[in-house]
């Protein structure tokens, strides 16, 4: 038996696989829930407390559905993120009976309550229910063709049968005949039978097709199915009141409608169970006398054929394999038994101690089983599916199907198949049941013989006994007709072989390699290298082998018997090597581990599901062979390249296990052994490959012709440092530019700006375009294109800059000119003081009404008639020029002089810059066909016989080929003829005011066709600093802050844990900002230098991977928090509410090491919210004091925080004496027990305290009054609104803290400042607390 999952629950007594989607649902004798998934089953488990539903996450995201217990809760669960979409509350005890529509969103239920429900479970609702049952219900169930017959059959403790029509709601038929209880009943999958199962010993088999024929026959059927349920009720066809009166005659006298076709008795006690056989006319049944019966129908009788026995005790549920010919049933004698229909014998027993098993349910189409026990259930199948394959030389694939050796030639593919299967031989069944068709018999592993050229040997291993192998030889030229008969011994998992007449098996019992040869006889023993080895695989050379020991994988040398190589690989499942011997693959349960001969791992891989197989790409061209691996998961075909880099190609609809990979085509075996061939597309990985491998022209190639998009292609090319590589298939003029500034193309990037300016318009955004033109066109030394970038920015003091740097003293002066149209006084005074003309500075500064600077200016400047002239100003103004000049030293190195502007080097071009050739990347003509790669012709249409044709992985298609506006082979574009320009033009600048300056005549592509050619050269890279390389490394805000980026720090902050107000962490931010660089002292006249602190510098510069080093630590949070609770025990609350306060501020911005670290911050998180909502507790409770009723309250909400014990036996002193003192003694007594129950006060020190509670409750007992009515319920679970301090009880509604968690009751604190911790909003959802990069 292999499980796949077990859950821990009370005992379930119902379950139903849902038809289609991966469900089930199991009705439980109590109320206890679960929810796990059973990929990660032995690794978490959530327990739910109150709630009688759950989905259960099974098959790599399936779904289970409890539901039972005294209080019956349905709910429905979304596996993908297992939260629980909703829940419904309807039955009252314990529901036994559930069953799954076949094809509409419907399920039935039947309680205890003797009512059957039915719910839409998309409508998230009870729809209607069914009254009419006397007693308890045992099962219910829909028809099979339920879309003809809307039926539901159930049975009852009140000794009936009832046939329901759901549609009608009302009551077809009572079968009446059973005199005790009925204990089962269902339809037969194919013929009008119900049988039914009862505790007066006998099984009864009912004809239902009277009332088949009436229903074809009245007017209702085709007006009461309409499609969907009408939750109102209003159908066509019987009136409300006809249907009144049948059901009141069913009620009185039954109908004919269905009849006793046969009855069966043979059982000595009461019948628990009876099922069809899905095809043929059987029937099994189990009772109380330990049997399990099986019966034959015909038209006229029905007889039993054998009975089973084997079972200890009462026989609980038996049922037919729908796949084999084989009965399943459990029992009370805690064991699941196996039989053999046709040679009616035992064939397996599973038992579980400690549990009786009551119940078992098959899916309709796969091999999946469930039982439920008394403490939960499991769902498990009788034995693995995946067939056991093996590569032979060339072409060929050798594989089992039940008792028969194929194989599988692909050479002779023809049409649509994926070759030709011929048989090699019949296999015998070995083990202790070779009689039958033993469950879990069959092979596990084939191996074969690749060292022998001249004839074929195959090891077929099982599991069977322990483990065992047998080797056949054949000829390889008549395969079917010359079969050696087979050698057989023991082993432990698969045999390996070593040479041409040699072979290898480990020893079951001393764990030892042994060697043999083909006659089946040991030539050597050789000790394992290291200890626990539990299976060997093939080690891709002569005398190699690959050992599996606990997690590690080590390559053994078997007859120099040393050790090549070793590796970590957790529980390895199978190994596949490359065609050329050059890679191996090591398959484990999540992951995929790629090595090379030596086994030194290449890369390694981890997935969320488990992988089921794998094989290497053997196409003969495209450079893919022994490079390009594709293994399979339980829904998707992934690849994965020796880089590290995957992806997935498609999805599948039922698992399969790949066996080979050609081109576009993937050939694999199904669970039924079937050879089939599915089509995919490995552009992307091909792509990958290529790029890794620098085959740059078939890198553009694929480019230029396949179907490569998305966002995920550019960032991987980004990443990989090819930004010019998305740049030629990337259409969208943002990217674009971005890509082009990456690469330094600023050609490309112009082109893509004046995409964006026609877009979003002059407005800011674009003016943000151009200003990061401008800067790169600087870094790379093109002020030609800063020019212009200045100017569509219409920067005018950078432009200013600019020309007085290249000595265009021209244009500097039109730059004075616009600025005095624009009335800019700083502006004129910049161009004047850059143009070194002092007498337009006099100007400007007389202008602006600074008359004494002018002065003291045009005297040092010898203009003595404008001196003049302004000294009359300021004496007409009341003013002197006496002493102005004193001021100025004239004739010293501090006195002034006469500014002109520098004589640049180089005046006509741009400037001078490091000249790189360009890459094949970057230039899309040099990809040539004298490139290595291969001509991409369409692919050709795989046979898919089976799973759907899974969409490519990328579906967008830019169309390359269309793109005829964009970037030309020569990178060259037009402007046009309007004013995009940037040549001597200054006057397009906008409105500068003023009509007085003629805009010049000039050509608006001259500007372009003086700059050089040196746009297409590349700079060398220059290095990051240290806080751009924080910030790209991490997402944790410390690290932002430490790097200066308080908005990206905000940004973080706000995201994560919803923060809105920051000033209570504005020191805790300054302190990671100052924290992160220390200041060391220059030389004299030079400035300091700042040295950034990393923490992961220990073993050497980390390079651009550094991080900050941040001033909180978990030390300083530990010594805060323990502050906290020592002013907390000596009664200073105001310091422990600042220093809990101030722990919580200084969490969001501690960066932790590992796991157990941020484990330990989350807890001291809750700790210091606790501690705050007690301390404000505290405060109210004073404030209170008057109110008897509201400070007993606020007392027992004090006893509910999370408190360390000795100061929660405080709490419970005070709450304790305040409770007494207002005659509260109910809730007084029930302090002084908690009290009593606490560790501390067995101690001596407490023993007064001790004998006053014993007191207090002695008192409190005999009292046993309340003297006020309080909002207190001891026993009931709750948490304390934070804000109002009352009780929020499970159930009711609330909002959190994204943050600390604190609750708040109904939804007026919805989008407020958290009251706990002060600086984060409530009610948002967010991802929580960021504690590691």
């Amino acid at each position: 038996m292999l499980t796949k999952f077990e859950s821990k629950s009370a005992r379930v007594k119902g379950l139903a696989f849902h038809p289609v989607r991966p469900w089930i649902c199991a009705s439980l004798h109590n109320g206890v829930i679960q929810l796990r998934a059973d990929e990660a089953m032995t690794q978490r488990r959530r327990f739910i407390d109150e709630q009688d539903i759950s989905w259960k996450l099974t098959m790599g995201g399936s779904c289970t559905c409890y539901r039972g217990g005294n209080a019956a809760y349905w709910g429905r669960w979304d596996y993908r993120v297992g939260t629980v979409i909703d829940r419904f509350e309807e039955h009252d005890g314990p529901v036994r009976g559930v069953d799954f529509h076949l094809h509409e969103p419907l399920i039935v239920t039947g309680g205890d309550d003797y009512k059957i429900k039915v719910w839409d479970y998309k409508l998230r609702r009870c729809l209607f229910t069914l009254l009419g049952h006397l007693d308890y219900i045992r099962t219910v169930q829909f028809h099979p063709n339920a879309t003809q017959f809307p039926w539901i059959l159930s049975a009852s403790d009140d000794q009936t049968l009832r046939l329901w029509d759901f549609q009608k709601r009302s009551c077809l038929s009572v079968l009446t005949g059973h005199n005790h209880y009925v204990m089962c009943a269902s339809f037969h999958p194919s013929e009008d039978l119900i049988v039914s199962a009862s505790l007066d010993q006998t099984v009864r088999v009912w004809d239902t097709a009277g009332l088949r024929k009436k229903q074809l026959g009245g007017p209702g059927l085709d007006e009461g199915y309409p499609g969907m349920m009408d939750v109102n009720g209003n159908r066509g066809g019987t009136s409300a009141a006809a249907a009144t009166a049948l059901n009141v005659q069913a009620e009185l006298f039954g109908t004919n409608d269905v009849v006793v076709k046969y009855v069966l008795e043979g059982h000595d006690r009461g019948v628990n169970w009876a099922a069809f056989h899905p095809t043929l006319p059987l029937l099994a049944s189990a009772a109380d006398d330990r049997q399990v019966k099986l019966w034959r129908m015909s038209e006229t009788k029905a007889w039993e054929v054998d009975t089973l026995r084997g079972h200890a005790n009462n026989v609980s549920c038996c049922l037919f394999h729908p796949k084999q010919e084989l009965v399943v049933s459990n029992s009370e004698d805690r064991s699941i038994r196996v039989w053999d229909v046709s040679k009616r014998v035992g064939v397996q027993t599973f038992r579980r101690e400690g549990d009786r098993f009551w119940i078992l349910a098959a899916h309709r189409s796969q091999n999946l089983l469930a039982a439920g026990h008394d403490s939960g259930m499991i769902v498990f199948k009788l034995e693995r599916e995946r067939p056991a394959s093996a590569h032979g030389p060339g072409d060929k694939l050798y594989y089992v199907r039940g008792r028969e050796l194929f194989c599988h030639d692909y050479s002779r593919a023809t049409g649509g198949s994926s070759g030709v299967d011929v048989p090699i031989a019949s296999l015998r069944r070995v083990g202790q049941q070779a009689q039958t068709d033993g469950i879990g018999s069959g092979p596990r592993f084939l191996s074969y013989n690749m060292h022998n050229p001249t004839e074929g040997n195959i090891l077929v291993c099982s599991e069977v006994d322990g483990g065992c192998y047998e080797l056949i030889t054949f000829s390889l030229t008549n395969a079917g007709g010359s079969v050696t008969d087979g050698k057989r011994g023991s082993c432990l998992g698969p045999g390996v072989f070593l040479g041409r007449n040699r072979f290898a098996v480990l020893d079951r019992h001393k764990r030892e390699i042994v060697v043999k040869n083909l006659n089946n006889e040991t030539t050597k023993r050789v000790s394992a290298p290291v200890p626990n080895v539990d299976c060997l695989y093939d080690g891709g050379a002569s005398g190699r082998i690959i050992l599996r020991a606990d997690d590690r994988a080590v390559l053994f040398e078997v007859q120099s018997r040393r050790v090549i190589g070793e590796l970590t690989a957790p529980k390895i499942k199978n190994v596949v090597w490359s065609p050329d011997g050059s890679k191996v693959a090591l398959l484990c349960k999540y992951g995929v581990v790629i090595a090379n001969r030596q086994l030194e791992q290449l890369c390694s891989i981890s997935d969320t599901v488990r992988i089921k197989s794998g094989a290497w790409d053997v196409s003969p061209t495209g450079g893919t062979n022994s490079n390009l691996f594709v293994y399979t998961t339980l829904h998707h075909v992934k690849y994965c390249l020796p880089t590290g880099d995957t992806g997935t190609i498609r999805t599948l609809d039922n698992p399969i296990y790949a066996t080979r990979v050609v081109k576009d085509s993937l050939f694999c075996l199904d669970r039924e052994a079937r050879s089939r061939v599915i089509s995919i597309d490995t552009t992307e990985a091909r792509f990958k490959l290529a790029l890794a491998n620098k085959k740059y022209g078939q890198v553009m190639h694929m480019v230029k012709h396949s179907r490569l998009c998305g966002r995920a292609i550019v960032a991987y090319l980004q990443s990989k440092g090819f930004p010019e590589v998305a740049l030629h298939f990337v259409r969208d003029p943002q990217t674009r530019f971005r890509l082009a500034l990456a690469c330094g193309n600023i050609e490309a990037a112009m082109e893509s700006a004046f995409s964006l300016e026609q877009q979003q318009g002059a407005d800011g955004k674009s003016r943000d375009v151009w200003g990061e033109l401008g800067s790169e066109a600087l870094r790379q030394g093109n002020h030609q294109v800063v020019e212009m970038s200045y100017q569509r920015k219409k920067d005018f003091d950078r432009l200013s800059f600019l020309y007085m740097l290249t000595g265009d003293n021209e244009k500097l002066r039109k730059m004075l000119k616009i600025s005095n149209m624009r009335n800019d006084i700083m502006g004129r005074y910049h161009n004047a003081l850059l143009l070194g003309d002092a007498a337009e500075r006099v100007a400007v500064l007389e202008a602006s009404g600074n008359l004494p600077l002018a002065y003291i200016s045009a005297n040092l400047h010898g203009l003595d008639e404008v001196a003049e002239r302004i000294k009359v100003a300021i004496e007409t103004q009341e003013g002197s020029v006496e002493g102005l000049m004193e001021k100025v030293p004239v004739g010293t190195k501090k006195g002034g002089r006469l500014l002109q502007p520098p004589t640049p080097i180089v005046r006509a071009s741009n400037w001078p810059t490091l000249e790189i050739k360009k890459t094949t990347l970057e230039d899309l003509s040099a990809a040539d066909a004298g490139d290595e790669y291969e001509e991409e012709a369409p692919p050709a249409a795989a046979t898919d016989t089976g799973a759907s044709a899974g969409a490519a992985a990328w579906d967008d298609d830019f169309g390359m080929e269309d793109a005829g506006a964009g970037i030309g082979g020569d990178d060259d574009f037009d402007l046009g003829d309007d004013d995009m320009g940037w040549g001597d033009d200054l006057d397009g600048l906008g409105d500068i005011g003023g009509d007085d300056i003629a805009p010049d005549q000039v050509d608006d592509m001259a500007a372009f066709n003086e700059i050089s050619g040196d746009v297409g050269f590349q700079m060398p890279p220059a290095g990051r600093p240290p806080a751009g390389c924080w910030v790209a490394n991490s997402s944790h805000a410390a690290d932002h802050m430490a790097a200066g980026g308080a908005s990206s720090a905000m940004q973080l902050l706000h995201r994560q844990i919803a923060a809105s107000d920051f000033s209570n962490l504005k020191g805790s931010m300054l302190g990671c900002y100052l924290g992160s660089t220390v200041s060391l002292p220059g030389v004299p006249g030079s400035g300091s230098m700042i040295v950034p602190l990393m923490r992961n510098d220990a073993t050497g510069h980390p390079g651009n991977d550094s991080l900050p080093r941040t001033s909180s630590t978990m030390r300083s949070l530990v010594t805060g928090v323990r502050m906290g609770y020592k002013y907390f025990q000596t009664g200073k609350f105001n310091e422990a509410r600042n220093a809990f306060t101030e722990v919580l501020s200084q969490i969001p911005l501690t960066v932790t090491d590992n796991r157990s670290q941020a484990n330990e911050m989350k807890e001291m998180l809750e700790i210091c919210r606790e501690y705050i909502t007690a301390i404000r507790l505290k405060e109210a409770m004073s404030a209170a004091g008057a109110d008897p009723v509201r400070s007993t309250e606020l007392s027992a909400y004090f006893t509910h925080c999370n408190l360390q014990p000795v100061h929660l036996l405080l709490a419970l002193r005070s709450a304790m004496g305040t409770a007494f003192k207002h005659k509260n003694f109910i809730v007084a007594a029930s302090f002084a027990r908690r009290l009593l129950e606490l560790p501390d006060m067995r101690s001596e020190r407490n023993a007064d305290l001790r004998m006053k509670a014993t007191k207090v409750l002695q008192r409190s007992e005999q009292m046993a009054r309340n003297e006020h009515t309080l909002n207190y319920k001891e026993n009931a679970a709750f948490s304390i609104d934070c804000k109002d301090f009352v009780p929020v009880y499970t159930g009711e509604e609330c909002v959190k803290c994204s943050y600390c968690g604190s609750v708040y009751k109904g939804s007026s604190m919805k989008g407020q400042v958290c009251v706990t911790d002060g600086f984060c909003t409530v009610g948002v959802e967010t991802i929580g607390l960021v504690t590691g990069k």
